[in-house]
């Protein structure tokens, strides 16, 4: 009977367990303000490596970074009505720029009410555009491609840290095109960064595909998104990426002379993915032992734990784990120097190997003087970590063969990890379901996995029906995939001819 580093298990409580894992692997806590969250070194070196990896893909398509402010006037978003109507219940608002002692509390000042509300970025389309609107003057000025990694603040009801905070952090790309086919190539362009960023990097395979009508970016002619399937069966919306068409620049009114001297609107869009993607890693790869960092996003790949006794030989141990830490350094992973840790904190050597288990570092290294008398080093991956018997799964090898061999570690715990998730994924989306009542039947489990039907592409009031039906079984539409082929048949909510498949599951 294996002993978990955590108290609670995936199959036992799954929200338990997500909760656990930030905690025990000290990724964020709670801030004292409602759904804030304070983002701890180890999580917040999670999100830099994500950073990093997304923002070299991003500017390796021609895009240049900027920013722009945190306080946007309420008149930007009352230009577009369905843009505002979107996001209103979600804002925060600010009224006031001082405050002053009263009865000896602080309060606003009401000589210090704010002509004009400011909201706080809830996201930047509404601003951006208006800035778009002075740089287009001519056809000569397109394309603009520019983005930004910043904070929003969505003033949500129910929060999850990663999942859904009132405030997180994020990237988001916007760009203004001469033409619809070439804001739409761009809209796909970046939803297939997005794609083969989470699959490469994040080793979680994901769906991508188009939204259906009503879960549309508001202002948004089309939205697009990659969905990652989480080990309790539900989808996670890891990134959007949305065909904007004339709604902002018709709103903010970005017009462009075109080369024959008329004057036309130019066509937007603009994508994002946030820390979201940090829990979609918790959840595609985490254990009930903790975190299991996909390599490439590993802020520390391989951490080395001297076994120290308070004796003589203690420093022969951290002499040898520095010579080990400088050989490991020296190799490069994927494309990049090996990321290697020397833990030298004053605690327990079995204290330190097990928080960096429940970090998911992606290799752990202890070293002892009986290691160093021989030549090696105890080796510990962190994707096996127990033998058939139970035990942890601690190899003794020499250090030479673990040195020549680290970078292939490495790179097979990246792959591993994303064979497992893919394996998963595909074992769980049922795609023989041909009417109504047995998609219901179908998520009456407690992991049923997705469903991928035919669908007739409905919308209206049409749509809203069938929208009412999946929301009383806590069902959702998350995308119709770009790389799957309609059958014909029929669609198994209308009764029409289908043009699509549509993927339905449960989400966060």
């Amino acid at each position: 009977m294996i002993k978990h580093a955590l108290n609670v298990t995936r199959e036992a409580d799954f929200a338990a367990w997500y909760q656990a894992v930030i905690s025990e692997a000290d990724l964020a806590e709670e801030s004292g303000v409602r759904g804030c969250m304070v983002i701890r070194p180890w999580g917040y070196g999670i999100w830099e490596r994500i950073q990093r990896l997304l923002d070299d893909r991003i500017k390796a398509t021609g895009h240049e970074n900027c920013y722009f402010p945190l306080f946007i006037p309420l008149s930007y978003f009352e230009k577009e009505a369905e843009h505002v109507d979107g996001f209103a219940k979600e804002m925060a608002v600010v009224t006031h720029h001082r405050l002053i002692q009263k009865d000896g509390r602080l309060v606003p000042d009401p000589e210090a009410k704010l002509e004009e509300p400011l909201v706080v970025r809830p996201t930047s389309e509404t601003v951006i555009g208006a800035a778009f609107s002075r740089w287009i003057q001519s056809w000569r000025d397109l394309p603009v491609l520019i983005n930004q990694w910043a904070n929003v603040v969505r003033w949500e009801m129910r929060t999850r840290m990663f999942l859904r905070t009132s405030e997180f952090l994020w990237q988001e790309g916007h760009t203004a095109h001469a033409s619809e086919a070439e804001a739409r190539e761009e809209t796909l362009k970046m939803l297939e960064v997005y794609r083969s960023f989470a699959e490469d990097c994040l080793a979680m395979p994901v769906v991508a595909g188009e939204k259906p009508e009503n879960e549309r970016f508001p202002g948004a002619v089309s939205t697009y998104s990659i969905e990652a399937m989480m080990q309790d069966g539900k989808a996670l919306q890891a990134g959007t990426s949305h065909f904007l068409g004339t709604t902002f620049s018709t709103a903010q009114n970005i017009k462009f002379q075109n080369a024959e001297g008329e004057l036309e609107l130019a066509q937007t869009t603009s994508w994002g993915v946030s820390t979201r993607m940090i829990g979609g890693v918790i959840m595609v790869h985490g254990d009930d032992d903790g975190l299991r960092v996909p390599p490439r996003i590993a802020p520390w790949q391989i951490v080395i734990v001297p076994m120290l006794r308070d004796q003589p030989e203690d420093q022969a141990i951290v002499d040898y784990c520095k010579t080990l830490q400088q050989e490991l350094a020296a190799l490069s992973a994927f494309g990049e120097p090996v990321r290697a840790l020397l833990d030298l904190r004053p605690a327990k050597a079995a204290t330190k190997r097990w928080g960096w288990v429940k970090k998911g570092a992606p290799i752990v290294i202890e070293v002892g003087g009986r290691d160093v008398a021989g030549g090696n080093v105890s080796v510990i991956r962190r994707d096996r970590l127990y033998r058939e018997d139970g035990k942890l799964d601690s190899a003794v090898v020499p250090r030479g063969q673990l040195v020549d061999e680290a970078t292939q570690m490495l790179e097979s715990i990246q792959q591993g990890l994303h064979t497992q998730a893919r394996e998963r994924m595909d074992a769980n989306i049922r795609r023989d379901i041909t009417d109504f009542a047995t998609l219901e039947k179908a998520f009456d489990g407690a992991k049923p996995g997705w469903v991928e039907v035919s669908w007739s592409k409905p919308g209206g009031a049409e749509l809203d029906k069938v929208v009412e039906r999946l929301k009383a079984l806590k069902l959702t539409f998350r995308n119709v995939p770009n790389d799957v082929v309609a059958d014909g048949g029929t669609c198994i909510f209308t009764g029409a001819p289908a043009v699509e498949r549509i993927v339905v599951a449960r989400a966060y």
